[in-house]
């Protein structure tokens, strides 16, 4: 089983949609790359923390890192900087966060590929997980507990053949 941690605005929509998606065993929603240790959401929509709301993914055979990366700008405009749908901030930065550096050069082909293909700047971050904090209990499967939460994603841009 593999893992790679993504960012892309608010974490509710971006775990409702992969966790659909063949392949992908688990996710999580966390707090990725700040500036200290075990940050709160208090903390993140205050400015005392820096980190970006992740997701947290473990992913089978059934699915490539390239196709999830495919997934990820499907559902993030990947022009947007610190933000994302109706969320804005240094948390809703969009983000790819690696600990394999395998992982990091399939990343970066397929940014450059995108990038290739436009004149926009893609801004989408590209760094090494430095941490992960598991955000509180309450934000865990938010959308699966509060089916009228907010979602900036529109989930149903996932295909019937590529739900579970």
């Amino acid at each position: 089983m593999k893992r790679i941690v993504f960012g892309g605005g608010c974490f509710w929509g971006v775990q409702a949609y992969f966790k659909r998606l063949k392949g992908v065993v688990k996710t999580t929603v966390g707090y990725a790359n700040g500036n200290k240790k075990n940050p709160t959401y208090q903390e993140l929509i205050n400015g005392r923390a820096t980190h970006v709301e992740a997701c947290e993914i473990y992913y089978d055979e059934k699915v490539s890192l390239d196709i999830l990366l495919e997934h990820l700008f499907r559902i993030i405009n990947p022009y947007t900087l610190n933000k994302q749908g109706m969320d804005e901030g240094l948390q809703y930065r969009s983000g790819i966060y690696y600990k394999d550096q395998k992982d990091y050069l399939t990343i970066k082909a397929f940014i450059d590929s995108k990038q290739s293909k436009t004149k926009q700047k893609i801004v989408v971050e590209v760094l090494e997980e430095k941490e992960y904090y598991l955000a509180e209990e309450y934000h865990q499967d938010y959308l699966d507990k509060n089916p009228t939460g907010y979602c900036h994603v529109n989930l149903n841009l996932l295909k019937e053949e590529e739900r579970k």
